[in-house]
């Protein structure tokens, strides 16, 4: 760690993934209540697509250079003042707090280690970079909605990161699981443990049945989707119609405000505490990566293109050397 630059993925304007290029930067040392993080690999998530798009220039600002990245698998390098409960080496992976912004997709990065947790053992660092988004799920499902053994769960964008997740829970979970996605990845949602699998673009919402929770990760038609709860059924979701975001919150606002209260929007943000319930339900055999395809640092434009293009199963993992 002599050199006190490093390598990260960054942007001088909104645009296309054709803005993004590895530039070098200097490498962050922790403050207190921080770790530095030696990252080892990272996921591609719609997030962050839509902030190098210039579509959330409200949360992301006009400042440039910016930086990509959310989540990050890696090795604790160095520790800042009285960080106790993490050690240097330990193997850890977490998810950039809202107020931290981008920047995971780098050489190193600092963190407050609370935002860390340990890797189960015997997982490997690339692989497991598809899993800190899968604590969305996990609280979306077991926490926001009280899924139970024996409800109907329809999850929509069932092959996308936190959708993956959602089947293989809901499945462990005891429900069952209808999973909506495009006809190429049927067979790969059926393989996480999906009861049904069906293609969203062939069949309208009314066809699908009634259902206890629907897990959305899409954020479009959410009326449409709601009409499907049966009475005391649950709706969450954890985004928005990013092309009509006004609209898309307003209704979520007056789903809650008239009394109705069975739409619930969230956004992860995940603490140590919910890391080492990842942690758990990766040892417990409820959950497993999920990845795609696993690109370099420098093949990251590639790796947004890839999403933005969609039909991912899984994650794109990008892998740091």
């Amino acid at each position: 760690m002599n050199d006190p630059m490093m390598k990260a993925v960054l942007h001088d304007r909104f645009g296309g993934p054709d803005v993004l290029y590895v530039g070098r930067v200097p490498r962050p040392e922790p403050s207190p209540g921080e770790v530095l993080v030696r990252v080892r690999a990272f996921s591609v998530n719609g997030g962050e697509l839509a902030a190098r798009a210039g579509r959330i220039r409200l949360l992301s600002g006009r400042k440039f250079p910016q930086r990509v990245g959310l989540d990050f698998t890696g090795e604790v390098a160095a520790l800042g003042a009285g960080v106790t409960r993490s050690a240097a080496g330990d193997r850890v992976w977490g998810v950039l707090g809202r107020t931290s912004g981008f920047g995971s997709a780098a050489e190193y990065l600092t963190v407050p280690a609370e935002r860390t947790g340990r890797l189960p053992d015997g997982l490997d660092l690339v692989d497991a970079a598809a899993l800190p988004v899968a604590t969305t799920a996990i609280t979306a499902l077991r926490d926001k909605a009280g899924l139970r053994p024996g409800e109907r769960l329809l999850v929509r964008g069932a092959a996308g990161g936190v959708g993956n997740a959602a089947v293989q829970l809901g499945r462990a979970y005891g429900a069952e699981v209808t999973a909506l996605a495009r006809a190429s990845n049927l067979d790969f949602v059926r393989g996480l443990g999906a009861h049904r699998a069906v293609d969203h673009r062939t069949v309208r919402p009314a066809e699908l049945g009634r259902f206890d929770v629907v897990l959305d990760t899409v954020g479009t038609d959410l009326r449409a989707f709601r009409r499907l709860l049966n009475p005391g059924g649950r709706m969450v979701t954890i985004t928005v119609d990013l092309n009509r975001p006004a609209a898309s919150l307003g209704y979520l606002a007056a789903s809650t405000v008239h009394g109705q209260g069975r739409v619930r929007f969230f956004s992860g943000n995940p603490t140590r505490a919910h890391l080492d319930d990842l942690a758990r339900h990766v040892v417990e055999g409820k959950l497993s990566p999920a990845v795609d395809t696993v690109f370099t640092l420098e093949q990251t434009a590639a790796a947004h293109q890839a999403l933005e293009a969609g039909g991912v199963r899984g994650k794109y993992v990008v892998e740091v050397a």
